[in-house]
């Protein structure tokens, strides 16, 4: 018997509802539950074939257990050796030698320093010119952690003055400077088993329960062509990055999606959020998915999926890379809103409080 497990934290629909579609459709052989995790022991293997996990991001505890289970076989979902490297400014730097559009972006340097650090420990940076840096990303513009999510230190920044009070509020955050982007349409785009991929209207600026409660305003063939460029970037970034389960958030500009957040692999999946339609869209394509996982996997092997980038870099050192789990069918359509609206007038964009920096988009 094959088991697939889900980790996961304080999300309440999308769970329960995994494991009952699995366990109504998957051939004998192949269970599901929710994983239950006793004494971990080094290189000690555990009960499941494949386990997704929703909730490492948040319990170090846990993506140490992942890490020692994909060791000793266990196909983990998303690769946690990868998630632990993972972070903004590599995934947008490696995003422009994909070919796929970002707004500008910078590092910056934290405001303090880390602990157990001295001047001396920075004689390699020099004094950082705020005049070129404003210069190259321009106002109005958001910073935001090099690493991490869930809309944690965002902030919209629209002059010099608000970036520093922000910035002075950072602490040993190491933060990105980027350009706001006044989009005519945004998505989320969910993308599963590096194939499939599902193309939702999403709007930031709505109450969080009320995001996904828009339409899609660029129609006809110029529609088409939005779509089909959406989900090609989408799937360059989720085979580049190595990821199994994620969404790409696109603002687009002048007709042009530009790739704003792409590295979630615990993406929102509540159905009072993400809506009826696109709730039964994950747990199906999910489930389906971890099926496919259970099958292929063999116990002690490496069961994990490796982007692109590791791959090449494997290669180029001589190293044989692990394959990623073998596609058994070829990529979807991205799914299209069923209903187009008429063309709106877009809204004037709201102008941001002035003297205080507020959070806004991630």
């Amino acid at each position: 018997m094959k088991k697939i497990g889900i980790l996961f934290g304080q999300e309440n629909t999308f769970p329960q509802a995994f494991i009952d579609r699995i366990n109504e459709k998957a051939p004998s052989g192949i269970t599901a539950e929710f994983v239950k995790i006793d004494m971990v022991e080094q290189a000690v293997p555990n009960d499941y074939a494949v386990i997704i996990d929703r909730i490492s991001q948040d319990v170090p505890f846990y993506r140490a257990f992942l890490k020692n289970a994909a060791l000793t076989g266990t196909a983990v979902i998303n690769n946690p050796f990868w998630w632990s490297a993972d972070e903004k400014f590599f995934n947008n730097a490696l995003a422009v030698q994909l070919g796929v559009p970002v707004p500008r972006t910078v590092l910056l340097p934290s405001k303090e320093r880390p602990d157990d650090t001295s001047h001396n420990s920075f004689r390699n940076l020099e004094w950082t010119n705020w005049d070129a840096i404003f210069a190259k990303i321009g106002f109005p513009a958001f910073m935001k952690p090099h690493s991490g999510g869930g809309w944690k230190s965002v902030y919209k920044l629209d002059n010099p003055e608000q970036f520093f009070r922000a910035y002075d509020a950072t602490g040993q955050l190491v933060m990105l400077f980027q350009e706001a982007v006044e989009f005519t349409d945004y998505f989320r785009c969910y993308c599963i088993g590096g194939k499939e991929v599902r193309i939702m209207p999403y709007e930031p600026r709505n109450d969080f329960h009320q995001r996904y409660a828009t339409e899609m305003k660029t129609t006809g063939p110029a529609g088409e062509k939005l779509l089909a460029t959406m989900t090609d970037y989408v799937l360059k970034l989720n085979k580049g990055l190595g990821y199994d389960f994620n969404t790409v958030e696109f603002a687009v500009r002048d007709g042009i999606p530009l790739a704003i957040d792409f590295g979630n692999p615990a993406p929102d999946a509540d159905i009072h959020s993400v809506g009826q339609e696109n709730f039964e869209w994950v747990v199906e394509t999910a489930a389906n998915y971890a099926i496919e996982r259970a099958q292929a996997q063999q116990p002690g092997q490496d069961n994990l999926t490796w982007g692109t980038f590791v791959q090449r870099s494997a290669a180029a050192a001589g190293v044989a890379a692990p394959a990623a789990p073998a596609a058994k069918a070829p990529a979807k359509k991205a799914a299209a809103p069923k209903k187009e609206a008429a063309p709106k007038k877009e809204a004037a964009p709201k102008k941001a409080a002035a003297p205080k920096a507020k959070k806004a988009q991630e």
